[in-house]
């Protein structure tokens, strides 16, 4: 029996009354993909700072090697040949590729272009060492952090969410240098909420559930329903049908908007047209960076069009480019922003506050002053009905995970009964079984004639959820797709810059 690469034994983790993590055994082999499940605040980003040095644990201990492992700081971190690709890039887009791996790695300019470009072989991380990352696609920046991880020798690679914003055959590629890493002497500790990924790349699974070690399986050997259960402890229900409707009014209608930001590292909007009917779900799929927030921002009325433009976005048959955000929303427009944190919601407020930012209409003022006991009604509700974990309505929106934040703002908007909602990568970071809740959610009120617009990233969520799915590539949109006769194939062409033939069109 080969000694494990990394022991982990009773460690713990308790912020305040959270107990994040409760006597974790865990054990990496050498040469392998081990996967760390559990839904939304199980755990897993906790455990996963404590290994890389972010966060020292409370109580237990960690082996590394055979030795005693303690890290004060990721940097101690690597020289001890532990690296992190968090979910989250973080690299100076103003700086090229080699500029950004001169902040990690030491050496000559010249020394480490070359050393990028021979990783880039040998491991198909293909990318220019002299190009500005602002001009990287997603993927691509996705190679630029893992190389720097390579830079450092790391013999545990530590990867989170790896795939969210990949289309099919960047996943494909992204996991044969995964198995060449592992062939090559390198473990790696991989976090995904996509099952299906997890039983194809990795060869050993420890569950979490409540800050607890609950099982290790080889996910091999279960099928993703099994593994879904594991992870919440109770079965996992059926996706919901889409009942057949006829077509209802035009809730939304984009013609034809050109858009240059102000931003110059932002993506110029080419043509955009579009429109969602009552009782449907429209889908928006594309690569990271390809003008979702730049259409985002234009749709929730917080860009402002030129007057030339202001013609071009109606909402429930009216005109509303000269309407901000908050006259939207008098029409009947909810919002569901994709940054969790800054735009849905304020960090250092409390549930109840953060409710009142869209939620006031809701008979939550009186006579302009704050009526608190209905506030803190409408969020305790709000917290039963979509399962948000939290102390309480008077948590702190910025203690809660992402996955149980997103719950919250996801339930606050809804809440609202809306004729038009729109919401910006409605599960992302949110486990599988929340995730089901939500799209389960969200089927039922297209059914009940809700018109509902969705941007994603994750190609099966727009297959269940949506009748119709366009897909946004260098600010221009493609026709829209009926799901029905489209495969995610034909989709991941049109996200990489193809054109697929146009007879699956949506008249």
């Amino acid at each position: 029996m080969t000694d494990p690469l990394l022991s982990l034994r009773g460690i713990s983790k308790s912020y305040g009354q959270i107990h994040a993590n409760q006597g974790i055994d865990l054990d990496v082999a050498p040469r392998s993909i081990h996967a760390i499940l559990g839904e939304n605040g199980a755990g897993k980003s906790t455990l996963m700072k404590l290994i890389y040095g972010v966060e020292q644990p409370d109580d237990g201990t960690a082996i590394w090697e055979g030795e005693p492992l303690s890290l004060a700081s990721p940097a101690q971190a690597r020289r001890k040949g532990i690296g992190m690709v968090f979910q989250h890039f973080s690299l100076f887009e103003t700086l090229t590729v080699v500029e950004n791996i001169r902040l990690v790695v030491k050496g000559r300019t010249a020394d480490l272009t070359e050393r990028i470009r021979t990783l880039g072989r040998d491991f198909g991380l293909e990318v220019d060492p002299l190009a500005p990352v602002h001009a990287l696609s997603v993927g691509e920046r996705q190679r630029v952090e893992i190389i720097r991880c390579l830079m450092t020798n790391p013999k545990l690679l530590i990867l989170d969410e790896p795939t969210s914003v990949l289309p099919p055959q960047s996943v494909d590629k992204l996991f044969d240098t995964l198995r060449r890493l592992r062939d090559g002497g390198v473990s790696i500790l991989f976090i995904s909420h996509k099952l299906e990924e997890i039983r194809a790349i990795c060869d050993h699974a420890t569950i979490l559930r409540g800050g607890r070690v609950t099982g290790n399986v080889d996910p091999r050997d279960h099928d993703a329903h099994d593994l879904a259960c594991m992870m919440i402890g109770r079965d996992m229900p059926d996706p919901m049908p889409a009942l057949p409707l006829s077509g209802g009014e035009k809730r939304l209608e984009i013609i034809g908007l050109d858009h240059q930001p102000d931003d110059p590292f932002a993506v110029r909007l080419s043509n955009i047209s579009l429109s969602v009917r009552a009782g449907e779900i429209l889908g928006i799929a594309g690569i990271s960076g390809n003008g979702q927030s730049e259409l985002a921002s234009l749709i929730s009325g917080e860009a402002v069009l030129p007057r030339e433009q202001r013609d071009r976005i109606y909402m429930m048959g009216k005109d509303v480019g000269t309407l901000g955000a908050a006259a939207r929303r008098q029409r009947g427009f909810a919002f569901v922003p994709e940054d969790r944190l800054g735009r849905g919601a304020v960090p250092e407020m409390s549930l109840v506050l953060n409710s009142l930012l869209t939620a006031h209409p809701l008979g939550l003022l009186r006579h302009g002053l704050v009526d608190r006991a209905s506030a803190r009604a409408l969020t305790n509700e709000c917290i039963r009905q979509y399962d948000v974990r939290t102390s309480g309505p008077e948590a702190e929106a910025g203690a809660l995970s992402g996955g149980n934040l997103q719950k919250f703002i996801v339930g606050r908007e809804i809440m609202l009964s809306p004729k038009l909602l729109f919401v910006a990568q409605p599960t992302w970071g949110v486990d599988i079984g929340a995730a089901t809740a939500i799209r389960r959610r969200l089927i039922t009120l297209r059914n009940e004639g809700m018109a509902i617009l969705v941007i994603s990233e994750e190609l099966e969520e727009l297959f269940e959820l949506c009748d119709a799915i366009q897909v946004l590539h260098h600010g221009r949109l493609s026709p829209p797709l009926a799901t029905r006769d489209t495969r995610p194939e034909e989709i991941g062409r049109y996200m990489m810059g193809a054109h697929s033939s146009p007879e699956k069109a949506v008249a």
